[in-house]
């Protein structure tokens, strides 16, 4: 008998109650994993804590592929920090880093300006339409510290999303034909 008669054969003998103990234990597992992340983010005060990076645009400081560990506090952002940021009508955030910080007198706004280590220009094409300054709104958080390479994995994922789906259905069979 082959591989994958015995996992049919494995799977039609499991019992209901098999099934409902794999379900119930895979849901706390995303739940736990959940409640991981939600206490992150209120721990660094970020949106998301953690983020890959998914280009070369700061080399040598930082590689394709390594994750950066964000926090965001009330302090002022300052001229050379490494900052992480949305643009609207973007979906992907950005890692680069400050190179002009500007303060409304008036107000006291800090709008702040762009770069990334190995690129020749500054950020204002990489903005929406019009937009020539990030607000503070648009920061998710500074970079605080990095794994490098670790990343592989989600940009793996992202670029070849069939491996992804090999990978779910490796770890299901796996889960289903386990026996306790």
């Amino acid at each position: 008998m082959g591989f994958v008669a015995e996992t049919l054969d494995s799977i039609r003998k499991t019992n209901v109650r098999q099934i409902l103990l794999q379900a119930v234990s895979l849901g706390m597992i995303v739940t736990s994993a959940l409640i991981i992340w939600k206490g992150l983010m209120c721990f660094t005060g970020s949106e998301s804590p953690v983020v890959v990076v998914l280009s070369g645009s700061m080399e040598p400081g930082f590689k394709r592929g390594d994750i950066l560990f964000l926090h965001m506090s009330k302090a002022p952002i300052r001229t050379g920090e490494i900052v992480v940021f949305h643009v609207d009508g973007r979906e992907i955030p950005i890692v680069h880093r400050v190179i002009k910080v500007h303060e409304r007198r008036n107000t006291g706004d800090v709008e702040v300006l762009t770069k990334g280590d190995n690129n020749a220009g500054d950020d204002r094409l990489l903005y929406a339409q019009g937009q020539m300054w990030l607000q503070r709104h648009h920061i998710m958080g500074r970079a605080v510290g990095f794994l490098p390479y670790v990343g592989w994995v989600t940009i793996i994922m992202t670029e070849k999303p069939y491996i992804k789906y090999i990978l779910i259905g490796a770890l299901g069979l796996l889960v289903i034909t386990s026996k306790e």
